[in-house]
């Protein structure tokens, strides 16, 4: 499962609101709730808040592994 959470810890050290993402940076409401609920944004996305935010993927992103899916 890919979490979130680092992002919006990401986004307070670099003082930079959601609202600035909106607004200054068009990132879309839709893709902040995506976010929001840790379901799948593209990785455009994920670049262009790489960019914005001047960081490393792994400053926004966490893998856990998720145990409750069985292959097959």
């Amino acid at each position: 499962m890919i979490l979130y959470d680092k992002l919006w810890r990401t986004l307070k050290a670099k003082n930079i609101s959601q609202y600035q993402l909106i607004k200054k940076y068009h990132i879309s409401t839709g893709q902040l709730d995506r976010l929001r609920k840790n379901e799948n944004v593209s990785t455009y996305t994920l670049n262009h808040l790489c960019n914005i935010l001047d960081c490393e993927l792994f400053d926004i992103i966490e893998y856990k592994k998720d145990n409750s899916r069985e292959d097959g």
